[in-house]
């Protein structure tokens, strides 16, 4: 019998033209190079809560992919709109919080490039302006043209960005948390007292990376600490998201990888002491859905005669880190030695371990949606797999990309989310309150054991764990 749980759906875009499926913009019905049109973000606002999805998860990158035909060449990218141009994606939120009640919207926002005691201010901003529906997708940048334009000489070592990332949480977590005790906020017309200083505290953090002595500037949101998303693939990684995330965000090909990235980042999560299952995970999936098989396949050819692979490959470059310029388009994968093409092969070989994995089949795998599996079918047959996914890998939902905007998300909200109530295991309507409250049925506030909540004033001693006032 298939799994009865509840499936979790995020959409998944960014302040761009295409996002994951390179080419596609060139399809008459796309409207991803709209993306710097507000009525885009409207209209795809609207219709994800006409679905009832969870929330929009909005990816970002900060840089340029100029790995793919020589390190420092960007031409592939700019010719195929290969997330360059991109705009900014924290503007997006409070016109589409405008027009939605519920609809949760996921923040992509690196902390590697902006100082952590302004951006508290540009958090708490939103979680005010959205009534508390927003989340941060907390991720280390990545690419080394993003540092260089920075003006540092390559990016920091990986396990060093963690230590920062680290610190980092640190010193948002005394803000949002510790600085402003409940009941700081008076508004008391007749004493003409606004705020009780008494009650609002400097942090007075001072670490290896930041110095921080002031107060928070901004009085408590609704959900005070946003939602915290993470999606770090390496060991490292799914360790900070065991300790700090409460929803990560993992792009799996296949559903053996899948199971064994679920039970890895739910025993780390265990050994932080945390709940395994208070943490929601989400695979990127991309489901092409029509009212039968045969028109769902011909849409998906339709769709493949756009895929540019010149962008797929710049991507795949951009994302590993391997020049794919350099090799020819039917070579094969596995007989490429280098460390990074390997750990490619040995994850795209569970997705179809019979299939001889050369750049142009890891170019059309990505083509579409990207890293993520591509299911299409009828609802019928899309809700089964997705069912089966749950049942096979434990995980808890899925960030769905798209192949043609927003008719990828039209098609899952009027096709195959009807298919999926009427099986029982989507939401009929929202629960009230906060994303948090939405997403995880409690309150508005992070709660132990998460460390953020050892931040607030009265958890130990009215000082707070931390010693935020120390």
């Amino acid at each position: 019998m298939p799994s009865q749980r509840e499936i979790r759906l995020n959409a998944f875009d960014m302040n761009c033209v295409g996002h994951q499926s390179p080419g596609l913009w060139a399809h008459p019905r796309d409207r991803s190079w709209q993306y710097k049109d507000l009525e885009y973000w409207v209209d795809l606002a609207r219709l994800l809560e006409r679905g009832k999805f969870d929330g929009l998860f909005i990816a970002d990158v900060l840089g340029v992919y100029d790995v793919f035909n020589g390190n420092g060449n960007g031409d592939a990218a700019i010719r195929q709109a290969t997330q360059v141009p991109v705009n900014d994606p924290l503007a997006l939120i409070t016109p589409m919080a405008l027009v939605t009640e519920h609809l949760g919207f996921g923040l992509t926002a690196s902390l590697s490039f902006e100082h952590p005691y302004p951006f508290a201010r540009r958090l708490s901003t939103l979680d005010h302006l959205t009534k508390g529906r927003v989340g941060w997708n907390i991720v280390t940048s990545y690419l080394e043209s993003g540092a260089r334009n920075i003006g540092y000489q390559a990016q920091t070592d990986h396990d060093a960005r963690y230590d920062y990332a680290d610190e980092y949480l640190d010193v948002v977590y005394k803000l949002l948390e510790g600085s402003w005790e409940d009941g700081a906020v008076l508004r008391d017309r007749e004493r003409g007292i606004f705020s009780d200083p008494q009650k609002i505290h400097p942090i007075n953090h001072q670490g290896n990376f930041f110095s921080v002595p002031g107060i928070h500037l901004c009085e408590p949101s609704p959900q005070r600490t946003p939602v915290l998303y993470q999606a770090g693939a390496s060991s490292r990684g799914k360790q900070f998201a065991a300790t700090h995330a409460e929803c990560v965000f993992v792009a799996a090909p296949s559903k053996v990888l899948l199971k064994k990235t679920v039970a890895d980042i739910r025993r780390r999560a265990a050994e932080a002491g945390r709940d395994p299952r208070s943490i929601l995970i989400f695979n990127l999936q991309t489901a092409i859905v029509g009212e039968t098989d045969r028109e769902a396949q011909a849409k998906w050819q339709e769709y493949k005669s756009y895929v540019s692979y010149e962008g797929a490959l710049a991507l795949i470059s951009g994302w590993t880190g391997i020049d794919f310029g350099q090799y020819r388009p039917d070579q094969v994968l596995k007989y490429l030695h280098t460390n990074a093409i390997q750990s490619a092969v040995e994850a795209f070989s569970t997705a179809d371990p019979n299939r001889q994995w050369t750049v142009e089949a890891l170019a059309d795998w990505v083509g579409i949606g990207g890293f993520g599996p591509l299911l299409v079918g009828s609802a019928e047959t899309v809700a089964d797999e997705l069912q089966s996914w749950v049942e096979e890998t434990d995980v808890d939902g899925f960030n769905l990309a798209y192949a043609v905007t927003h008719e990828t998300f039209r098609d899952v909200v009027e096709l195959l989310i009807p298919e999926l109530q009427k099986r029982g295991v989507f939401k009929q309507d929202y629960r009230q309150g906060t994303l948090r409250e939405k997403l995880f049925g409690a309150g508005p506030r992070l709660t132990a054991p998460h460390p953020g909540a050892d931040y607030r004033r009265g958890v130990r001693n009215d000082v707070g764990a931390k010693e935020t006032a120390a």
